[in-house]
């Protein structure tokens, strides 16, 4: 796809304020390019599912400076731990193994209502960078020279133009849709919960982040940073389709669910609960002319594994480093074509295909197959070549690597 070269008298605009969005126009902005970020909410959102960044991705973020803000408030992860809810431990996976792979071998908490404050803060440094909350995105326009996006705010509909727009406004995308980009996949029939507690499961043997295998109703553990020790763990469940959002949101639902994994006696006092529905979809292309997409207007999948927020802002750095070459007229547009190259190939093949294979998993209904499965990942760690490629694939580190030597 070729469209003609311009140099960028017109901001790019962004959609989303979320990290993606931040993260890109922060990228552009540190290579003088001018960026206007479209957000519909009043302010920067508080949202909870979020919070587990992979090595890469704090790779990405240093020169930036915002991985070392991270670290003030995030928790280091070194080890994390596959579990069966009846046998219990099954392995502590060790990402010190991945040592002489990355400067930051291990995983770091913290939620992105956290980061994008982070990002935000130092966006605004940029005296060509603009951030307007309460604007929503509408419809847009694209011609030789750039595009016309029109936004609707408390004064009413205006029409603004730019020079590239990217969407970076969630699953529900109005970019890709006003884009025309069919978003492929599929939602599973379970809802997924979130519950966080205070209750210290640390003392009961988990590590900060564990996967407890369970056919009837799998958990995932986190611990995220709170006002202080000892944090805040969030629960991650899936929620049968007999169950209403009502029963999901209740206290009852968060005790019996902690009950599964806790001592019966032990008292929880319980933060906050949510419910959502989880899909597995990658959009047809990540770019239509002067529109592009990024994070979950490009791609969504399940949680497992935490690659979500984390391929969000591998494409975020790629298309920024990219676009901003294209806007500063020091190449040509067929480079957006690689970033979609790469940045939907490595979605395709490493996110849905671990992410999905994650699931199924943790929810094996067979006693034969679950312990082919158990055996098998204890045969992985107790070698440690075999340790540091599962690592290697678990962390991101080879999905951004496979990525880079796509041409």
């Amino acid at each position: 796809m070729t469209v003609q070269r311009m140099p960028t008298n017109k901001p790019v605009i962004v959609a989303g304020a979320g990290p993606v969005g931040l993260l890109t126009a922060l990228v552009l902005a540190r290579q003088g390019v001018s960026v206007l970020v479209l957000e519909a909410e009043a302010g920067l959102t508080h949202d909870l599912r979020a919070g587990t960044f992979h090595p890469p991705t704090l790779e990405l973020m240093a020169p930036l400076g915002i991985t070392e803000r991270m670290h003030e408030a995030g928790i280091r992860v070194p080890c994390w731990q596959s579990r069966d809810r009846k046998e219990g431990l099954i392995v502590e996976w060790d990402l010190g193994a991945l040592a002489g792979d990355t400067p930051y071998p291990y995983r770091l908490h913290l939620e992105q209502h956290r980061l994008t404050p982070i990002i935000l803060e130092s966006l605004r440094g940029f005296p060509h960078a603009q951030v307007r909350f309460a604007t929503r995105f509408e419809h847009a326009a694209q011609a030789a020279d750039g595009v016309q996006v029109t936004v609707s705010s408390a004064h009413g509909q205006e029409t603004v133009a730019g020079s590239w727009l990217v969407g970076a406004d969630g699953g529900r995308s109005a970019v890709r849709k006003a884009a025309g980009i069919e978003f492929e996949g599929f939602t599973w029939d379970e809802r997924f919960s979130v519950i966080s507690t205070t209750c210290d499961l640390a003392r009961f043997g988990f590590a900060d982040n564990a996967y407890i295998a369970d056919p009837e109703q799998w958990v995932a553990l986190f611990r995220m940073p709170d006002a202080g020790p000892p944090g805040l763990w969030r629960m991650t469940s899936p929620v049968s389709a007999a169950v209403s959002d009502a029963e999901v949101l209740s206290e009852a639902y968060a005790q019996r669910l902690l009950a599964r994994i806790l001592p019966l006696d032990t008292v929880a006092e319980i933060a906050h609960t949510s419910v959502y529905s989880v899909h597995q979809r990658v959009a047809r292309t990540f770019r239509a002319g002067r529109i592009l997409l990024a994070g979950d207007a490009a791609h969504v999948n399940n949680p497992l594994g935490g690659f979500g927020l984390n391929s969000g802002i591998h494409d975020a750095v790629n298309l920024g480093e990219k676009l901003g070459r294209v806007a500063r007229g020091e190449s040509g547009d067929d480079l957006l074509d690689l970033y979609v190259r790469q940045r939907r190939t490595v979605n395709l093949q490493y996110v849905q295909e671990i992410s999905i294979r994650n699931k199924k998993n943790l929810e094996e209904t067979d006693p034969v197959e679950k312990k082919r499965k158990a055996d098998e990942m204890r045969a992985t760690a107790a070698d440690p070549a075999r340790t540091r490629e599962f690592l290697l694939n678990s962390s991101m580190i080879n999905s951004m690597r496979h990525a880079n030597a796509i041409t």
